[in-house]
């Protein structure tokens, strides 16, 4: 009885604190700015409920563009089937828009507040991907030193530093070795590829030969620098490469 009368107590200490720090210091959603209670998880209703919309429905697996199951084929939808593909499989939290847009381009703009939510996304996706037993080592995307020095930190190495709570080994070996035009500002598909060929390097003493890797990043539109990645990678002697990303854009590509 006494053991129970202590919980009652320290549970009511507990609501009481959450009570006063919410009163002192109100909680709002890191992406609108609306209240929240701290059981929301740092977004309000209506934010999650933007997010989660996106991140229904079906994907391929090969190239994580929008796809219904009854589309595949081998393991391919329409729209990559013949796709030279060094990336064995990717997994998305969603469709590049609304408020998981807005997420992300704070989150790269100077709001490492959102590593929490990021993170959260970020090891749901990795979670439900289907290969994520076959994995050992995250990579993130690596940023040109200048663009790092730019931006001060790497959005895609927070990423994939998140998921070192599965177990996983990190490299950040995987270089980039030549400045590139932001992909966005690119036309087509492939003057994406154009852009990003021959632009990542490994460095001496890599630990990638026989491993079996997930790249971590934000964004995937064509998908050109997750695959010139996994290519390095592969001649680097990985036997796998799979990608996790928050978001998918462009997918009438």
């Amino acid at each position: 009885m006494a053991g129970m009368d202590a919980t009652i107590v320290r549970q009511a200490g507990s609501w009481l604190w959450q009570g006063l720090n919410q009163l002192l210091w109100p909680a709002v959603c890191l992406n609108c700015g609306r209240g929240i209670v701290e059981a929301d998880g740092h977004l309000c209703r209506v934010c999650w409920d933007d997010l989660l919309s996106r991140a229904a429905g079906n994907a391929c697996r090969r190239c994580g563009r929008d796809a219904s199951r009854y589309g595949m084929l081998q393991g391919a939808c329409g729209a990559c089937r013949d796709e030279d593909l060094h990336v064995d499989g990717i997994a998305r939290a969603g469709v590049y828009g609304g408020v998981i847009r807005e997420l992300i381009l704070r989150f790269k703009n100077g709001r490492t507040d959102l590593d929490g939510v990021m993170a959260t996304l970020v090891a749901a996706t990795f979670d439900g991907s289907g290969w994520q037993d076959d994995v050992d080592l995250v990579v993130p995307v690596p940023l040109h030193w200048r663009r790092r020095l730019a931006r001060g930190y790497n959005q895609s190495a927070i990423l994939a530093g998140s998921l070192r709570a599965r177990g996983l080994g990190l490299s950040t070996d995987l270089v980039r070795i030549r400045h590139t035009k932001q992909q966005p500002a690119m036309a087509s598909p492939a003057s994406r590829r154009r852009n990003v060929a021959g632009a990542f390097a490994v460095r001496k003493g890599h630990p990638f030969a026989g491993r079996r890797i997930c790249l971590a990043d934000d964004v995937k539109t064509t998908g050109a620098t997750l695959n010139e990645c996994a290519r390095v990678l592969k001649e680097a002697g990985a036997q796998r490469v799979y990608a996790v990303v928050l978001a998918v854009a462009g997918q009438e590509n």
